[in-house]
């Protein structure tokens, strides 16, 4: 047996040439991340200071009207003539069902009336009569479609852009790159019903891996706006000031220490801002000297309407104080996720419009009627919409491929109808808009390139719309492109 002779795997010169071209790419990564930073590719960091926009745009906020539980828009906003009149037919396109019911695939038409509203002449349903009469000032989407056909999923695309768990939300995403016009508020407020959590529950307003500060912050629309918000009557002023004084000394060593650590900067940053808002979020949310001229446009004497028109008021309010991004919750009755109309679409429907409707336009005309709704983006949006064929006699199943919603203020169009499903509003088929296409749609209105708003993870530059996978684009179709007047 023969051995060879020892042989390098690499010599000195080659292990020098190959390491010093490798930490000749890292400085170059550095650099370029340098530079992009400086063009504004990459935001900013933890705090909320108010922060310039790529461009200059109409709208400042965003209010997001989340309904839970896939809002049907053959009851609600889409009549489908075609639908009525086919009703018990056998449906010649084999549906995507995601629960069972539906096998005989029979066409139910709606038990609803549509009629035009407004100058416009939108036609909506009887069941919304208050959406209805402010059908000038929205504009609505027929043509909607998402990736998924359960609750979940859906509802986690619709506030994340994707179907998976633990990114951003949109309005993390939002405060994350203009901050707040109010540094003694969250950037972002979330108002759920005090009495639980509809689906999916704080999914929706994660921060995911941008800096905690910008993750949604529940505020109680019940009691203390804030929990433990306030040091109880027994404690000592003084000794609480020494408290803070210490524990901020030891958090600027840490952070001397370790300053790449975000989550202990995100903590500190939150501590701030819960001792200022200790200050300032009982005002912002006191409601006591609201006229009573509002109170009852928003039904705050109408049990039916209790708890909703609460949270309506209240998000005016925060956007008048200067808070970025406020999503509402709906009600948790008489379900979790209220319009999901799976036994009977007449009652169901019925039961949840009664709750949402008319606080729902309060919220927009009062809006107008302060100044605010050209700067203010409102959001109303369920996660999917609902099937043409029946589901245990007179409910519909769950439906990804055509949904409608509305949008008000912010520069987009109003009075304007959008896209087309077909025939029996199975499909969306003309003018198709996906989440991407609208969450890319309503950070054009704030002023952001939804390709330049990015934020370093895992080495990627990551974008709410990923337009890479998801192929979103602006929808210039669904806004109000003219030049302000002189």
């Amino acid at each position: 047996m023969t051995t060879q002779p020892w042989q390098p795997l690499l010599t000195r010169r080659q292990l020098l040439e190959a390491s010093g071209l490798g930490f000749g790419l890292t400085a170059l990564g550095w650099l370029l991340g340098d530079e992009a930073r400086a063009a504004g590719e990459i935001s900013h960091g933890a705090d909320l200071r108010p922060r310039p926009a790529h461009f200059a745009a109409p709208a400042k906020n965003v209010i997001m009207l989340m309904q839970n539980g896939g809002p049907s828009q053959m009851e609600l906003f889409d009549p489908k003539p075609e639908l009525n009149r086919r009703a018990g037919e056998v449906y010649n396109t084999k549906v995507e069902m995601f629960q069972a019911g539906s096998e005989a695939n029979k066409l139910l038409g709606t038990p609803f009336k549509f009629h035009p509203r407004g100058q416009c002449g939108m036609e909506m349903s009887e069941v919304i009569p208050h959406l209805g009469s402010i059908a000038d000032d929205v504009c609505l989407v027929r043509s909607m479609h998402s990736g998924h056909n359960n609750h979940t999923e859906a509802l986690v695309m619709m506030n994340t852009g994707k179907i998976f768990p633990g990114r951003p939300a949109l309005g993390s995403w939002i405060s994350y790159a203009l901050g707040s016009e109010n540094q003694n508020l969250p950037a972002y407020i979330v108002l759920r019903d005090p009495a639980g959590y509809n689906t999916s529950g704080t999914l929706l307003w994660q921060n995911g891996w941008i800096p905690a500060l910008y993750r949604g912050t529940e505020v109680s629309t019940e009691g203390a706006p804030v929990l433990n918000l306030k040091p109880s009557a027994a404690t000592d002023p003084a000794a609480q000031r020494r408290d803070l004084d210490f524990l901020a000394r030891l958090n600027e060593e840490h952070r001397q220490r370790y300053p790449d650590e975000s989550e202990l900067e995100a903590r500190i940053k939150n501590y701030e801002l819960a001792a200022r808002m200790q200050l300032a979020a009982g005002a912002a949310l006191d409601l006591s000297n609201e006229t009573a001229a509002t109170r009852t446009q928003y039904g705050l004497d109408n049990p039916e309407t209790a708890g909703y028109r609460t949270r309506l008021l209240m998000a005016r309010r925060l956007v008048e104080s200067g808070v970025r991004f406020v999503q509402v919750m709906p009600p948790v009755k008489p379900q979790f996720q209220p319009w999901d109309a799976h036994t009977n679409v007449k009652t169901e429907n019925e039961a949840i419009a009664a709750k949402t409707d008319l606080p729902s336009a309060a919220l927009v005309r009062d809006l107008k009627a302060r100044g605010l709704l050209d700067e203010t983006i409102v959001l109303w949006t369920g996660e999917f919409g609902r099937l043409p064929v029946s589901q245990n006699g007179s409910g519909r199943d769950h439906n990804r491929n055509a949904f409608s919603l509305l949008v008000a203020g912010g520069g987009f169009r109003a009075g304007h109808v959008h896209g087309a499903t077909d025939d029996v509003g199975y499909k969306s088929v003309e003018g198709r808009v996906s989440v991407g296409d609208l969450h890319a749609t309503i950070l054009r209105q704030l002023g952001l390139d939804h390709n330049r708003l990015t934020y370093r993870h895992h080495g990627r530059d990551e974008t709410l719309t990923d337009v890479v996978v998801t192929g979103a684009r602006v929808v210039e179709e669904l806004l109000d492109l003219r030049p302000p007047a002189a």
